[in-house]
Parts: C-alpha cells; sequence; structure tokens
C-alpha cells in the first residue's frame, strides 16, 4: 500500500513538471554565450519583436565589455555605432525607458555615451530627463555613475549637478566606499564650497586608510581632484602615494603615466615612487611596441632612463613616429625637451608630424609646441610661420583672457611680423578680464613685442603705450579691490619681472599689508615664493609671517619649509622672529626620522640652513653619511638631467646664493 502511494506522488509530480510553464529565456541565454559583436547584434536582429529592457541591457553590457580591454585609439566605437542592429538597440531603448529601473537606467546611458551617442540625441536626453524625476531616490552608487555621465556631456555646471552636489552634501558621512566618494569628488569638484571641499577631503583621508589597499584607483583620483581643485595637502599626498607604491607591480605603462602626470601638476616629487615607477616601466618595454601604448612609456620613462634606454626609446620612437596622432607628437616633443634630447632626426620626424597636424591643435597645445621646438632649437622657417599664423587667428577670434595670454606667448617666442593694431587692440579688450598673473605675462610678452618693433630704436611705438597703460590700471584696481588673501596669494603664484616690479609692486605691498590679519600656514609657500621671486623685503609683513609659521610649526610638513624659510636666508633678514623660526624648523625636521624623508628634500633643507648660516648637526651628519650618499646616487639616476644638475649645485655649493 505504501509502495502504491509514493508511486501515485511521483506521478504526480511528474505531471506538474511536464506542464509546468517553461521559465527560462532563451534569448538572455544567447545573449550571454556571445563572444564578439557581431553575435550580440545577430540574436538582436532575430529577436527584435522579443526584447526586453533585460534583453537590450545585456546587449548594451556585452558591447562595451568588448570594447574595455582595448586601447582607446583601437576600439571600435564608431563602427558599432553606425550598425543597423545598435541603431535598433537605441529605439527600443528609448521606447521602453518607463520600464528601466534606475540602475539599470543609469548604466545604460552611461554605455550610450560611452558609444559616443551626442548628447542632443533624443535617446540620451530623455534618458537625463527620466534620471532627474528619480535623482532623490537613487543610491549614492547610481548618482556617482550618474555624475559621470553629465560630466561626458560638458554639464559640469549645470542644475543637474548642482542638485547632485546638495544631495551628496547632505549624504556626504555615510559614504563609506571609497570609489563612490572619490567618483564623486572629481565630477563635483567644480561646484564645491570651501565647506564641502574640506569635507570631502576628510573623508577621503579617512576612507584611504579603512579600504581594501589594493584599490590603487581611489588614491588616483583622491590626486585627480587635488589637481582639479588646485589643493596640494603633502600628508594626504604621501599616503595615496604609498598606496601606489604597494600596487606598484599592478600598474600599466598608462596608469604609471597617468600618475607622473598627476605629480607634476601636484609638484610632488619622491624618490621611492620614482625608483619604482622606473623599474616597473623598464620592465614593461617589450610590451609597448605598438604607436598607442609606446607614447605614455616615452613620456614616464624618457626623462629619468638611463643614456642606453633612452637611446634605445628615441630609436622607436623614430620607427613609429608616422603613425603618432598629433597628441602623441606633441608628448613626445615636450618627453625630448625634459630629458634634453640631441637627437636631431627624430626632432625633425616628430616636427613634420606635427606640421601636417597644425591644423588640430587649440591654443594651449600650440603653446606647448613653440616652447618645445624654441627649447630644441629648432629651426624651419616654414614650421614656425604657419604656427604664428595658426596663433594670431586664435588670438583675431578669442574671447577668453587666458588664451590670451598663451597667444601672447606664442607670438612673444616666434620671429613674427610687425604686429598689426587689430591685434593690440583685441589683447587690450581682454586685459580688464584678467587675473594679476595674466596680466604680468601678458606684459612680458608685449615687452618682447616692442623690442621685435623696426621703430623700438627711436621709441616705444605708440600702439604698445596704451595697452601697457591699461594694463596698470587694470592691475591698480585689481589689487585695490581684493579682499582674500588666499585668492591673492593664488595670483602671485607666478609673478615676477620687471613690469610688476616697477608697476604693481608697491600697490601690492599695501594690499597684503592690509590683510595680514588673515595670514595663516596655508598661503605661507606661496606668500614667501613671491616675495624670494621679487625680492623684496618687508620687515613687517616678514615678522608676521615669522610669527604665523611658529604658531603652526607642528602643521608645516618639512618640504614646505624650504619655501617659507627661503626669502628669510636668501634675503639675508634677521630679527628675533627670524632665528626663532629657524630655531622651530631646526625642532621639526630633526624630531622626525631624517631617512624617511626625500633626499632631494635633505639636500634642499641643509642648503637653506647653511644660506642662513645654521648647521644642524643631525642633518649634516645624515646627509654626509654613507648610506645617504648611496640613497643620493640613485636617486639623481631616476631624475631628469636639469633637476640632477640643480641638487648637485645645492649639494656641493650649499651656501652660495643663487
Amino acid at each position: 500500500m505504501r509502495m502504491l502511494r509514493l508511486r501515485c506522488v511521483n506521478s504526480h509530480f511528474r505531471r506538474l513538471l511536464h506542464w509546468a510553464p517553461v521559465t527560462s529565456d532563451h534569448v538572455m541565454e544567447q545573449l550571454k554565450v556571445c563572444k564578439a559583436e557581431d553575435e550580440v547584434f545577430d540574436v538582436v536582429s532575430k529577436n527584435k519583436a522579443k526584447l526586453t529592457v533585460d534583453h537590450i541591457n545585456q546587449a548594451m553590457k556585452h558591447l562595451w565589455n568588448f570594447e574595455t580591454p582595448k586601447p582607446q585609439p583601437v576600439r571600435n566605437l564608431e563602427l558599432t555605432k553606425k550598425h543597423p542592429q545598435f541603431l535598433t538597440l537605441r529605439v527600443l531603448a528609448e521606447n521602453k525607458i518607463y520600464y528601466m529601473d534606475s540602475a539599470m537606467l543609469v548604466d545604460m546611458l552611461y554605455r550610450f555615451l560611452r558609444f559616443n551617442v551626442e548628447p542632443h540625441d533624443s535617446l540620451v536626453q530623455q534618458m537625463v530627463s527620466e534620471v532627474w524625476l528619480r535623482l532623490d531616490r537613487l543610491p549614492l552608487s547610481t548618482l556617482s555613475k550618474f555624475a559621470v555621465c553629465l560630466s561626458d556631456q560638458n554639464l559640469h555646471h549645470s542644475p543637474l549637478m548642482g542638485r547632485i552636489t546638495h544631495i551628496v552634501d547632505q549624504k556626504l558621512s555615510t559614504i563609506d566606499d571609497a570609489r563612490i566618494l572619490t567618483t564623486l569628488m572629481i565630477y563635483l569638484s567644480a561646484l564645491m564650497s570651501p565647506r564641502l571641499h574640506h569635507a570631502f577631503i576628510t573623508r577621503a583621508d579617512l576612507l584611504l586608510d579603512t579600504m581594501d589597499q589594493s584599490c590603487y584607483n581611489n588614491a588616483r583620483r583622491v590626486l585627480q581632484f587635488m589637481r582639479n581643485t588646485k589643493y596640494n595637502d603633502r600628508p594626504l599626498l604621501e599616503k595615496c602615494n604609498k598606496i601606489i607604491l604597494s600596487n606598484i607591480t599592478k600598474l600599466y605603462v598608462e596608469d604609471i603615466s597617468i600618475i607622473v602626470g598627476l605629480y607634476q601638476s601636484l609638484q610632488f616629487s619622491n624618490y621611492a615612487f620614482r625608483l619604482a615607477a622606473k623599474q616597473r616601466l623598464i620592465e614593461l618595454i617589450d610590451s609597448c611596441p605598438d604607436p598607442f601604448s609606446f607614447p605614455l612609456l616615452f613620456y614616464a620613462l624618457g626623462p629619468m632612463a638611463s643614456d642606453k634606454i633612452r637611446e634605445r626609446l628615441e630609436n622607436t620612437a623614430f620607427l613609429l613616429a608616422d603613425e603618432f596622432n598629433a597628441q602623441q607628437a606633441l608628448a613626445i616633443a615636450e618627453t625630448l625637451v625634459e630629458a634634453q634630447s640631441r637627437n636631431l632626426s627624430l626632432v625633425n620626424k616628430i616636427a613634420s608630424v606635427i606640421q601636417r597636424n597644425l591644423h588640430i591643435y587649440r591654443p594651449l597645445e600650440l603653446v606647448k609646441i613653440t616652447q618645445a621646438f624654441t627649447t630644441l632649437k629648432y629651426q624651419n622657417p616654414d614650421f614656425l610661420t604657419k604656427i604664428t599664423a595658426a596663433a594670431v587667428n586664435f588670438l583675431q577670434r578669442s574671447v577668453l583672457p587666458h588664451e590670451a595670454v598663451i597667444l601672447t606667448r606664442i607670438l612673444s617666442m616666434l620671429p613674427c611680423p610687425r604686429l598689426e593694431e587689430g591685434i593690440i587692440s583685441r589683447v587690450e579688450a581682454l586685459v580688464p578680464q584678467c587675473t594679476l598673473n595674466d596680466l604680468n605675462q601678458i606684459a612680458q610678452h608685449v615687452a618682447k613685442w616692442v623690442h621685435n618693433e623696426p621703430s623700438y630704436i627711436y621709441n616705444t611705438p605708440g600702439k604698445f603705450v596704451h595697452l601697457l597703460q591699461t594694463m596698470n590700471r587694470c592691475g591698480h584696481e585689481r589689487l585695490q579691490t581684493a579682499d582674500r588673501l588666499d585668492l591673492l596669494v593664488e595670483e602671485l603664484k607666478y609673478v615676477s619681472g620687471e613690469w610688476y616690479e616697477e608697476t604693481q609692486m608697491e600697490e601690492t605691498m599695501v594690499t597684503l599689508k592690509r590683510m595680514m590679519d588673515q595670514m595663516n600656514w596655508k598661503v605661507l609657500p606661496e606668500l614667501t615664493q613671491f616675495l624670494f621671486r621679487m625680492s623684496h623685503l618687508n620687515p613687517p609683513l616678514m615678522d608676521q609671517i615669522a610669527n604665523v609659521a611658529i604658531k603652526d610649526i607642528d602643521k608645516i610638513q618639512p618640504s614646505v619649509m624650504y619655501a617659507i624659510l627661503l626669502p628669510f636666508s636668501v634675503l639675508n633678514y634677521d630679527s628675533e622672529q627670524t632665528d626663532e623660526l629657524f630655531d622651530k624648523c631646526i625642532q621639526r625636521i630633526t624630531s622626525t626620522h631624517l631617512r624617511s624623508l626625500d633626499p632631494q628634500m635633505l639636500v634642499s633643507l641643509a642648503h637653506i640652513f647653511a644660506v642662513g648660516n645654521s648647521f644642524p648637526e643631525e642633518l649634516i651628519r645624515e646627509i654626509f653619511s654613507i648610506d645617504f650618499l648611496g640613497k643620493l646616487d640613485t636617486h639623481l639616476e631616476s631624475m631628469a638631467h636639469w633637476l640632477q644638475s640643480s641638487l648637485k649645485f645645492n649639494f656641493f655649493y650649499p651656501a652660495v646664493e643663487k
């Protein structure tokens, strides 16, 4: 009887299984096993009527995943975008937007933008509009990806990005994922208030300690954020560098070249990173035989390579030169300058590539080209004439002050013909919008124009006189209306030269003394560097600088001390505050583990103390130790030649004023 019951039950289950509705998704199964774009499009073509949002999402996911491993220049984005079945996916996606959940919607938008679907396309516009309606309900991970999508559409300053910034501001303390945080940092940086900027930095500092240390891209994004916001936090830089160093064996040429560029922008030099990066790049030489990856290798490794390796790199660059695009050729040219190359054959080859791509370059790239080939002493009249014509053409149409600075610089470096009144008038029209640094640079460029003017030997041409008068007036007005010391110091960051000293320096001192109560340790390095460059000694200002530095000495990193002490030493300013400042700095440096400091930093500090007639015993003992000299020798091998010369000068002639 029991056996009969079991048979009945088994029979019942078999009937249920036989008659149960089929739940397997054959279309999805076909999509998941696709190995190439054509296979995806074949499935789409045969199942148009059956495609759901899940199918569309899976198809787009596959198409993008096929492209991501490829270097940017060899991706088939345009070819894929033009495929008839890609258009099918676009149409279906647009018709089914309402049925997508928020994460899928943003993912889909992200991928369509990766395939260069235009921002004005109705698909993109409808997707953005739908996400906007759901914005307050988006999880932070989805919100961060949506911020990337808006950035792709150049909507950095849009009301929608502003709304995202407001939402993130309210939820910042709840973000525990470093990847989400650092992504938001980059894409919201243009809209951050100082308070929110500080909150992001504080949060990032915390999460970098608690995150998985193998996720080096989080550290890279923090560096990018600091570069974008012109913020330099030495302890945070060191923390990011430590994470990157611990992952150096995982980095590829593109990763290292990006980090090298960020470090250069942040003026961060680290002995350990240079050595590790150099070794890793040497290991990767054989993996970069193509015109896409090689320029990155050349850019990162060239300036710090040995002569033998540099020769090998230059030979490869010569063979690949004709395959370089405009930006790659420019990168090679700039690297040749930094490496102080004398390879004339390669210089000529790169110049020919740049010349045939001259119509592609923008003003900033034109000035880089001009600077590079002027430094390389490249003399080709046709090449220089074409650059001049391009610069004049840009200047006649420019409405941006920074472009005026760039373009006047180009014209001042080239043997350009007599400038027309229209060019001078164009520059003068942009002058009222210029910062102090812009004005100073334009003045230096105008001075060269005046000297090149045929009538200069008799008198200063009248067309320049009015321009200089306008610049003098605008500079005074800008100083008189300045009300924030940090912003003023930022404008003075690179100011130097006769024009500023003769026409603006007196007003600058009045303004700085007016703002002395705003002085804090963060503005000291740039302020003291300015005073040093201008060789200007102002006792009340120097004493206030010393007092602020003494008060906050524990917050000042050794690398910053050099800049702060420089005017006190070189300008030979002596006071009670100066003596106390030097003593405090010596205590601060010797209380740290000297061997943990960068060799270049130690030599520079020894130099500045020696110029100021201070000789800290522990520091002197350290830099003349056998271990340090060995480290310094290795350090010099990884540096560009011009930096080597500077460092050797400081080491062997520490008490000489330069």
